[in-house]
């Protein structure tokens, strides 16, 4: 690149003001850093749209702002998306789609908000439109690691990281018991079929999330396109007594909610009650149309109506979870098997949900599965557990089979006001030590993927739960994960989305097992099938 020509800025926000507000002085302390940083180099930055006083923020708040930035940036001028804070990919992505420059998408190492989830929702949604980029992340922008890949990127345009604890499927060996269940999986999908129930698609401007009809289709997955607004009727509908009775069966069960008084800052019982409304109503909503899983859009369209969905989706995902009658009372309905649930209507993560419930049903193996936020990670600063380990921390709710002491180990506390301004309680609670299958579904090339591999969680002291808490959303269930065979910047460097998805088994012989019927299955189903790592004791696959 000329050093003379500077390089354009652009900080892609929330929708809500509120976020951009309260997030702002996070992301005008990483620019400063990240432009120092770049002038170090011998280069410069220019920022390409203002701070707007009147909005308190200086960030990129909508798909209309976006076209009109984009309008005034030189097309073929080095790019850099700085993302300190979640960040709705829609805003922007039409603008990066037919940018000819090169593009750097840079997070800073902070759990305080999104933006390492922000950017990797945004790396995701790059990799399914085909768009080339870089990308890199750092704690202050003055550590090697990133200094040497901006380097590479302000130089050539372009820089790359190192992979090589990726395999590719036919690479791996796979036992032929495995390999044999994963195929007779396939062709009973492909065979049979299943509905995928989509509340709304298209949440918080997660492009990578939307899986196109004709590779849905081509695995045997077909999507019912349900209105938010139906559901919402529905739930109008649920009698007083269905929301007690859920309520109470939550409270037996070892429950704890975190009410109060205030409607504007506290978790209050008639925004519990909504909520077991929605509960009941979803269920049966899934039973009407015979979906195997369901997503609720969550955080936008029925947030001005009702509570959040956060404690309706962990009791979804859980196989012991307050019984549901059909509305004449009759049956219960999917007694004692969890309603797949995909959070924020993430279709990868809806179609891995399937997948997993069908592996895990055949192995024997725990069902309950659920994605969480790659939100960010730390060393242990208490030290009891010397490998790096992940926050993996879903924005509101995971099954309670998850977590230690299960539902006693669980409670409901209200969602932060800035994102929901109803209210409405999470199932929070802390993952039980075990092993784990992680994997993701993405878009490249025009065709279905899947990575997969395996991780164990592990249980800190509760200071340290308690710090990485405080250091992202205390409100909000916790998974303390350790990869194997791949470092915090490999995992960052490959990753195509701001999900992963988790599942446990009852050891890491079972875990190995079930990771490779899953893959023979997504092979056979004719995915692009990659496994990340290693086992647990470091050996390859």
């Amino acid at each position: 690149m000329r050093k003379k020509k500077p390089i354009q800025l652009i900080a892609n926000g929330d929708l809500r003001l509120s976020a951009n507000r309260m997030c702002w002085d996070a992301q005008q302390k990483m620019e400063r850093a990240l432009s120092a940083a770049v002038a170090e180099a011998g280069y410069r930055i220019s920022r390409a749209h203002p701070f707007k006083e009147k909005e308190g923020h200086g960030f990129i708040g909508s798909q209309k702002e976006g076209m009109e930035v984009f309008r005034e940036i030189d097309p073929a001028a080095p790019l850099i998306v700085a993302e300190a804070v979640w960040q709705y990919s829609h805003h922007i992505l039409h603008g990066l789609i037919r940018h000819e420059g090169p593009i750097l998408t840079v997070a800073n190492w902070s759990g305080q908000w999104p933006g390492l989830v922000g950017m990797l929702n945004l790396n995701g949604s790059l990799t399914k439109a085909g768009v080339e980029y870089s990308t890199i992340w750092s704690e202050d922008f003055s550590d090697k690691f990133f200094k040497r890949y901006l380097a590479q990127w302000l130089k050539r345009g372009k820089a790359r990281h190192r992979t090589n604890h990726v395999r590719d499927y036919s690479d791996v060996r796979v036992g032929s018991s495995e390999r044999k269940l994963g195929e007779k999986l396939s062709e009973e999908l492909k065979r049979d079929k299943a509905i995928m129930g989509v509340f709304d698609e298209g949440c918080m401007g997660m492009y990578n999330a939307i899986i196109p009809d004709e590779l849905l289709h081509g695995v045997g997955v077909f999507k019912e396109r349900l209105s938010q607004s139906a559901l919402y009727y529905e739930t109008m509908q649920v009698k007083e007594e269905e929301a007690a009775q859920t309520r109470r069966w939550m409270e037996d069960a070892g429950m704890k909610f975190v009410v109060g008084a205030s409607e504007e800052s506290h978790l209050t019982w008639p925004q519990v009650h909504l909520q077991c409304k929605m509960y009941v109503a979803a269920a049966r909503m899934a039973e009407d149309f015979g979906c195997e899983a369901i997503g609720i859009q969550y955080q936008q369209g029925l947030k001005d109506l009702l509570p959040a969905s956060d404690l309706v989706e962990g009791m979804l995902n859980n196989s012991d979870r307050p019984p549901v009658r059909m509305r004449d009372g009759s049956a219960v309905i999917r007694d004692g098997r969890p309603i797949v649930h995909f959070n924020e209507v993430d279709e990868c993560a809806g179609l891995d949900g399937i997948m997993t419930n069908r592996v895990h049903r055949a192995l024997k193996q725990p069902v309950e599965n659920t994605l969480h936020d790659l939100r960010w990670g730390d060393i242990d600063r208490s030290k009891s557990v010397e490998d790096y380990v992940w926050v993996f921390l879903i924005s509101g709710s995971a099954p309670p089979a998850h977590f230690i002491d299960g539902w006693k180990g669980a409670s409901s506390e209200r969602q932060p006001s800035m994102y929901f301004r109803l209210g409405g309680g999470t199932l929070k609670g802390i993952s039980r030590p075990g092993e784990i299958v992680w994997s993701r579904i993405f878009v490249a090339d025009g065709r279905l993927h899947m990575d997969l591999g395996r991780a164990g969680v592990v249980e800190l002291p509760k200071e340290e739960t308690q710090r990485r808490w405080d250091a992202t959303t205390s409100q909000w269930p916790i998974m303390h994960a350790v990869t194997y065979g791949i470092s915090r910047d490999q995992m960052m460097a490959r990753h195509k989305a701001n999900h992963i998805q988790v599942a446990y088994a009852n050891s890491a012989a079972s875990a190995d097992r079930a990771m490779m019927v899953k893959a023979a299955m997504a092979e056979a189903l004719g995915m692009g099938v990659s496994i990340c790592g290693t086992r647990k004791d470091g050996k390859k696959f």
